[in-house]
């Protein structure tokens, strides 16, 4: 039986976007990954509210509506810090730590665990506490309130994805790996920084 391949206009959505986004993808990579890590960071934030609210009707607490300048800060976040950021951290991974060194998946591992992952969620608490108009004291309140819980559940949650991330997923598509698991880590951030 003869295979006969399907006209892009007749294919349907779910490839039709995949396309796309490769497209851009290979024609605009920063820009690309800056966009999609607006969007799903924005979706994480939206996605800790409706939890949020969720067990709030539970508990016949008050429940109010959707904070949309909190969703727009997470989407700032991710579309100036986390987009080029990671990205330009994946390649000089690359090229610092190649598949050639014998250890290059502790050493990659042991590079986004130990120095990224912390100096990241700092970046992540100042920025925020910008975006939000406070100052320094209560950058140092929420620092102090709950940087380290934070960071030890970062090593917790993002340990083995980060270790298939860094070592198996290819470097064009390490942001969006991790904007798909970051889309319910912001969601934990957004109650956790209360």
């Amino acid at each position: 039986m003869p295979v006969q391949s399907v006209a892009l206009r007749d294919a349907s959505i779910q490839y039709r976007l995949l396309s796309q986004y490769l497209f851009l993808l290979k024609k605009y990579p920063i820009l690309t990954k800056s966009v999609t890590s607006g969007i799903l960071s924005a979706l994480g934030n939206l996605l800790s509210q409706i939890l949020e609210a969720r067990k709030k009707s539970q508990s016949d607490a008050s429940v109010k509506g959707i904070d949309t300048a909190g969703a727009a800060r997470y989407a700032i976040y991710g579309l100036l810090v986390t987009g080029p950021l990671s990205h330009y951290f994946y390649q000089l991974m690359e090229m610092w730590m190649p598949t050639t060194d014998p250890y290059c998946v502790v050493k990659r591992l042991l590079l986004d665990r130990l120095v990224f992952a912390p100096g990241f969620l700092m970046i992540f608490y100042l920025v925020m506490n910008i975006l939000e108009a406070k100052g320094l004291d209560d950058f140092i309140k929420k620092i102090r309130g709950s940087y380290w819980t934070a960071l030890k559940m970062n090593w917790k949650v993002w340990t083995p994805f980060q270790f298939v991330n860094v070592n198996f997923v290819p470097v064009e598509f390490r942001v969006l790996f991790a904007n798909m698991i970051a889309l319910f880590w912001y969601a934990y951030l957004a109650t956790v920084r209360k």
